[in-house]
């Protein structure tokens, strides 16, 4: 299982504990049944006096406290005060929903905590408890591996140190990466300890079965203990003396052998420690560090648009399956229209509706991009004003409002993943790579299959094919708008992931598989990975399983694990965008009070990347009037990947510094090839084109003026052939 403790800053009068242990009992044959801890063991609570107001609950508290509760324990009626022997209070597990939408091996339990004082106590609703009592940090790593002790382990990969909430496996499930601890032993005595190193109340537990392919270990009861000393410990009991021990439901059958799987322990530090204010981030922006529901999204969304209204413009790009819309702000010195020559970039988060922290963080630039732009900042003016930024917060707005009902603890490794009718966004776009690569192979490019703008297969466009809602509507924003470079932001690792995401080779899962554009997306994954504060620190502990390290937290795609019609590469092979993931932290849903740190970890990453939207080369191609020539294909030499004008004529060509022949070239014009420098300094190189058309162009534009159809020439040299066979005959 998996435990998780919670701080409640409102109680001045805290036991204080230095290290807790929690020994792991025998499997007990009704385990249909759950208790937990009083909060306060060391105090005795005495009854409250009634109170003439009591605080309301946030919207939507009784109705998630219904759902979360089964009918036979109730809440306390009475709210506690100290000194005064506790009655046991009874919480039910969260019950999993059905289907593919909740992989949690385990039942999750927190406890509601009581703000008291001397005097008198309120009962705090389980939202508040949510917010106020944020986890230690074994989940976002904040607890090093050091601070975790087992009586004993099963091997390695089954360690103390891999007992961490929503800690997954690697897939060979090998000596080094495991999804729990597993003791080595099956009796009483076997325990798992974390040492906090600091005061810390210890408020709450969360549990959790081990991630695992082949096996379904799981315990079925504990016991918790805890020590000042590391030396006495204390059983926690409850008013009457007994001892409080916890016992779960179970999602599967029991395994006979090994009821000691344990997955994270949590702790909270004491808010007034000198240590831990010491350690602790802080960040000077004055945003807003919540989590939002959809209806506080676009809340906030229009207060920018109030606030900036000359450089933001809101606008949605479809509904969800549920019906939400896809709300997207656009950041301009001119919003709802596109200037020639100035390029276009996105961001897209939330397409796994449960990998809360990218949404989050798109929330928070649009409001610093703002805020800043007000303040003068030379910078972000400049990038406003020649940039035209989207950023698309909530691909999956059905699938977060079941990850934001279930909470930063509660939700667990993937509920709210997919789309209301189940499917995973991410993977969900046309496979354009089998396409290019059988007509690599048939030697057709590029006769037949271009090697860009490759068209989407008409087995994805008819109604019975199995596409999500959401997906046709990115498709359509991103064939609409000319993007140059994106990036869609993921949880539950750190690192930058590059195309192509897709094998070639059919036997394999892992392969590199580059893209002929692979060291400029080599650049654009190192230029946000290098600038975050985390990514390429190698003495950072790896979040799961995979260590990054060795290429400064960026990876192929494919190298990875492979993904067939991934959002990358239907972008590279469709439109003339370089789409890149970008995992920005190993908890996919931290808690609220963890944002500030994370803003600062990705702040300046996010606005680096952008401005790479202006590396390379640039230019519009006019023809011999000055008009800009549409689908103007521009091909770069010894790179086998073209991109095409936009409606102006304008384009963008994202290149490393160096000195490349490039050609344009559209159907009745002449082609012209130029040499075309790029520098170290930022900004793309300018390099238009001037076309003029071909005679015959010409020629059929003069005939169509005057009324008269083109003559055919190959149709006319075969009439010609044919009266002089009939001649000879």
């Amino acid at each position: 299982g998996a435990l998780q403790g919670h701080q409640s800053p409102a109680l001045t009068e805290t036991l204080l504990l230095g290290v807790l242990r929690i020994p792991a009992a025998l499997q007990v044959r009704d385990y249909y049944v759950q208790e937990t801890w009083s909060r306060e063991p060391y105090y005795a609570r005495r009854e409250p006096k009634p109170e003439p107001f009591s605080p309301p609950l946030p919207a939507g508290t009784r109705d998630r406290e219904r759902e979360l509760r089964p009918p036979e324990p109730r809440p306390p009626k009475k709210a506690t005060k100290l000194k005064k022997a506790p009655k046991r209070d009874k919480l039910a597990p969260e019950t999993p929903p059905p289907g593919k939408n909740s992989n949690r091996k385990g039942v999750r339990t927190k406890s509601f905590e009581k703000a008291a004082n001397d005097d008198h106590s309120v009962p705090v609703a389980r939202d508040d408890v949510r917010e106020s009592c944020p986890p230690l940090g074994l989940e976002t790593l904040k607890i090093t591996d050091f601070q975790l002790h087992a009586s004993t382990s099963k091997r390695y990969g089954l360690g103390a140190h891999r007992g961490r909430l929503n800690i997954q496996a690697g897939i060979n499930e090998n000596d080094f990466y495991d999804g729990a601890w597993c003791a080595g032993r099956n009796d009483l005595r076997q325990w798992i300890e974390v040492d906090a190193r600091r005061l810390t109340k210890f408020t709450g537990v969360i549990t959790q079965g081990r991630n695992s392919l082949w096996l379904s270990d799981w315990v079925t009861s504990f016991k918790v203990m805890v020590s000042n000393d590391s030396h006495t410990w204390v059983t926690v009991k409850n008013g009457s003396g007994d001892m409080v021990s916890f016992m779960f439901p179970l999602s599967m059958p029991l395994q006979p052998n090994y009821p000691s799987e344990f997955q994270t322990v949590f702790l909270s530090p004491d808010p007034n420690n000198y240590y831990h204010r010491r350690n602790e981030m802080t960040t000077t922006d004055d945003l807003d560090f919540k989590h939002h529901s959809h209806k506080e999204m676009r809340q906030l969304m229009k207060a920018v648009n109030e606030m900036c209204p000359n450089i933001t413009r809101i606008y949605n790009i479809g509904k969800s399956h549920q019906g939400l819309k896809l709300y997207a702000v656009e950041i301009t010195d001119h919003p709802g229209e596109h200037e020639v020559g100035e390029p276009e970039f996105h961001y897209i988060a939330g397409a796994h509706g449960n990998e809360v922290l990218g949404r989050e963080l798109t929330l928070l630039l649009m409001q610093f991009l703002c805020q800043e732009y007000l303040a003068g900042n030379a910078r972000i003016v400049r990038l406003v004003e020649e940039t035209r930024i989207h950023i698309l917060p909530s691909l999956n707005p059905d699938g977060y409002e079941k990850a934001y009902a279930g909470g930063s603890e509660l939700g667990g490794w993937s509920l709210g993943r997919w789309t209301h009718d189940g499917i995973d966004i991410n993977n969900n776009f046309p496979d354009l790579n089998t396409l290019l690569w059988e007509a690599e192979d048939r030697q057709n490019i590029p006769r037949k299959v271009p090697n860009h703008y490759i068209a989407i297969p008409e087995w994805f466009l008819s109604e019975n094919a199995t596409v999500a809602v959401e997906t046709r509507a990115v498709i359509a924003w991103m064939e609409k708008i000319p993007f140059v470079l994106g990036g869609n932001l993921q949880g539950g690792e750190l690192v930058v992931a590059y195309p192509y995401d897709m094998v070639r080779s059919l036997w394999k899962t892992q392969e590199p598989s580059p893209t002929p554009d692979d060291h400029v997306f080599r650049w654009l994954a190192y230029s946000y990975a290098s600038t975050h504060r985390l990514m390429t620190d190698a003495r950072r502990r790896v979040c799961h399983t995979e260590d990054f390290q060795k290429e400064d937290g960026t990876v192929n795609g494919a190298s990875w694990h492979t993904v067939a019609g991934s959002l990358n590469d239907f972008s590279y092979l469709h439109t003339n965008c370089f789409e890149l993931s970008i995992y920005v932290g190993c908890d996919k849903f931290p808690h609220e009070s963890e944002l500030p740190e994370e803003w600062e970890n990705n702040r300046e990453s996010l606005i680096v990347f952008m401005e790479q939207v202006h590396r390379g080369i640039k230019g519009v191609v006019r023809d011999s009037h000055g008009k800009g020539i549409p689908n103007v294909v521009i091909s770069v030499e010894g790179i086998n990947h073209d991109i095409r004008t936009a409606s102006d004529g304008d384009y963008w060509r994202l290149l490393n510094p160096g000195e490349y022949v490039v050609t344009a070239k559209a159907e009745g014009f002449a082609s012209s090839t130029k040499n075309c420098m790029v520098g170290y300094d930022m900004g793309a190189t300018q390099c238009d084109f001037t076309l003029s058309k071909t005679n015959l162009a010409r020629i059929r534009e003069i005939m169509e003026k005057f009324g008269k159809q083109p003559i055919s020439l190959p149709a006319r040299r075969l009439k010609l052939r044919g009266r002089k066979r009939r001649q000879r005959g």
